[in-house]
């Protein structure tokens, strides 16, 4: 059953009537507040990360969740997954799993008509609509680039044919930042592909004792779906249709571009701390992330706020520290809050160069 107050028909989204956008953007808003309810039922805290998972979603986009075991990954995951009426698989990636194992294979079988033997394809498990990556820095590059391919294409090959995945098509996958003996790092480039490197970290002493309180004691509740596929097909297009000022997309831009240690511009404070920073994909994941949470948040336009908002999660695997950095403990996240501060208002600058 999907949750009453939304239509489980599609948005028609070629149609200009302002009353379809605000009929869309309430629906998203009420939805969104349905979803922390329900997931507040099973989580307890990780708004900002239950945030970015719809974010994301919204945009098409692919998560990349790093905390240490225990902190309930997988349940967020599963849980998105049943209020948004979508299937769900987990796979626990390991040294020796191959491409085949995810992306499913040829089977030699009998035709029961002709009697003939002939090859059917039988799908993996990465046929679904939600796919949790558990681990993937912990199978060859072989089975990551499978992976990754599917992220991108959103299709998978095996021998000579493509198979297309369902629609939506989310990767949410983990890492564990401690323990990497005997793991396959991703390297930039892969890393690139995921929208958002959201951090899942430890809860407040409140809702540890809140977490042990409900965790040991009856059955957890039973959760209501809120959207179905057909719906965030719709509410993905019309992330597409939010309007962006122009002083935002200068914002974007050079908020990228001051990640740059080997532009013109670049800070002392960039060229000492970062050896890489951000390529074109940053600012686009920037803009496509402040418009979609324009919207969870109830306005169909973007402000310099929303960018902020999603810096971090967007910029923090897609720039690279230095040995100094690393030495006095910077992490990419010091570096991007000081970005924050550092990078200007493009209508500041436009003030000043008018002599306002």
């Amino acid at each position: 059953m999907i949750e009453p107050g939304f239509s489980s028909e599609p948005i028609d989204l070629d149609s200009n009537s302002k009353a379809k956008e605000a009929q869309a953007i309430k629906g998203l808003v009420n939805a969104s507040s349905r979803m922390k309810e329900e997931i507040g039922k099973v989580i307890v805290g990780q708004q900002d990360v239950v945030e970015q998972l719809l974010i994301a979603l919204l945009c098409r986009g692919h998560c990349l969740l790093v905390g240490v075991p225990g902190l309930a990954k997988t349940l967020l995951v599963s849980t998105v997954s049943q209020l948004l009426h979508l299937s769900f698989r987990r796979i626990q990636f390991t040294p020796d799993l191959m491409p085949s194992d995810i992306t499913g294979t040829d089977i030699l079988q009998d035709d029961p008509e002709t009697g003939r033997k002939q090859f059917q394809f039988m799908p993996g498990p990465m046929f679904s609509h939600i796919l949790l990556a558990d681990e993937i820095n912990r199978t060859p590059p072989k089975t990551q680039a499978a992976l990754l391919e599917a992220m991108q294409e959103k299709h998978v090959t095996v021998g000579s044919s493509t198979y297309r995945l369902p629609a939506p098509f989310f990767v949410l996958a983990t890492q564990n930042p401690i323990e990497q003996e005997g793991t396959y790092p991703l390297p930039e480039a892969q890393l690139d592909r995921f929208m958002f490197n959201t951090i899942v970290d430890y809860p407040t002493a409140e809702e540890e004792l809140e977490i042990l309180i409900r965790t040991t004691g009856d059955a957890p509740p039973k959760l209501t779906p809120i959207l179905n596929d057909k719906q965030i097909l719709a509410l993905q297009d019309v992330v597409r249709k939010v309007p962006v000022a122009e002083h935002v997309f200068m914002y974007a831009r050079d908020l990228t571009r001051a990640t740059r240690p080997g532009e013109a511009e670049a800070s002392s404070f960039v060229k000492e701390y970062l050896s890489w920073g951000a390529g074109p994909r940053a600012g686009q994941n920037l803009i496509n992330g402040a418009k979609a949470r324009a919207l969870l948040h109830g306005r169909f336009h973007t402000t310099t706020e929303d960018i902020k908002a999603v810096a971090h999660p967007v910029l923090r695997h897609r720039i690279v520290t230095t040995f100094q950095a690393d030495s006095e403990g910077i992490s990419t996240d010091d570096v991007i809050t000081q970005l924050l501060k550092d990078v200007r208002m493009p209508l500041d600058k436009l003030s000043k160069k008018a002599g306002v």
